[in-house]
């Protein structure tokens, strides 16, 4: 497990596992705020960002896929839908149980059927010869072998030539442990959010950045992290293994 990383610039950022991670978000909606929809619009937004920078000057020509699970990982990926999507890009959205989103994530696909935005089924999806995907699809709540329609979005995945990224944890690869599934994302880029989990092993990640997403350094004191803003004048940086 990884315990740190860091910016290009020298600032040390601490590593969570999965449990860290899972304190940092009950503490944030609980206690202190951002709430969940606040924290999933500044993915979204970052990722669709990212994405912009990634495809570079033609981006808007490029066929972009998301294909996003039921939980928060799948909301931030949709949210990421819309912004492109309001920017005039060519974006498709493929999610694993559309009848099965948590309350915000299903927000978020109802206020994507507003865009130019697509909804596409898994079935649809075999036709798709994207230029870029992202994987919105399960995030760092893994346990276990992917199973269902999450498995099928993931092999489907791993057929396609365009360039991948995935929000906060490759699909499949376990957040604490590094450890990969079977059948896992192997992502070109990751953007990881608000802190990295102990488990982003440059093998499994490809290009790594992380996301501010609003969180506050008090959350961070309160598990006692030794935490140093390292965004500066960004909303996401790069990251090396410290």
């Amino acid at each position: 497990m990884i315990k740190s990383f860091k910016t290009e610039s020298g600032i040390e950022v601490p590593a969570v596992t999965k449990d860290q991670m899972i304190e940092v978000d009950r503490i944030a909606t609980e206690e202190t705020g951002p709430n969940l929809f606040q924290m999933m619009e500044n993915a979204g937004r970052n990722i669709a960002e990212l994405i912009i920078e990634t495809l570079g000057k033609n981006w808007r020509t490029q066929k972009i896929i998301v294909l996003a699970g039921t939980g928060g990982n799948g909301g931030g990926g949709i949210c990421s839908a819309r912004h492109l999507a309001n920017r005039g890009a060519d974006v498709k959205v493929c999610v694993t149980e559309p009848n099965k989103l948590k309350e915000v994530t299903a927000y978020q696909l109802h206020i994507i059927k507003s865009t130019n935005a697509k909804i596409i089924s898994i079935d649809e999806l075999q036709k798709e010869a994207p230029d870029l995907i992202i994987d919105s699809i399960i995030g760092y709540s893994l346990t276990g072998e992917p199973n269902g329609n999450s498995l099928e979005l993931i092999k489907w995945t791993s057929t396609q030539l365009g360039i991948k990224i995935s929000l906060d944890v490759p699909s499949g690869v376990n957040s604490t442990t590094g450890e990969a599934a079977i059948h896992h994302i192997k992502p070109d880029i990751t953007l990881t959010l608000a802190l990295p989990k102990t488990g982003l092993r440059p093998a499994i990640t490809g290009e790594l950045y992380l996301a501010d997403i609003g969180i506050t350094a008090k959350v961070y004191e309160k598990l006692s992290l030794n935490y140093q803003s390292p965004f500066g004048d960004n909303y996401f940086v790069k990251l090396l293994v410290g």
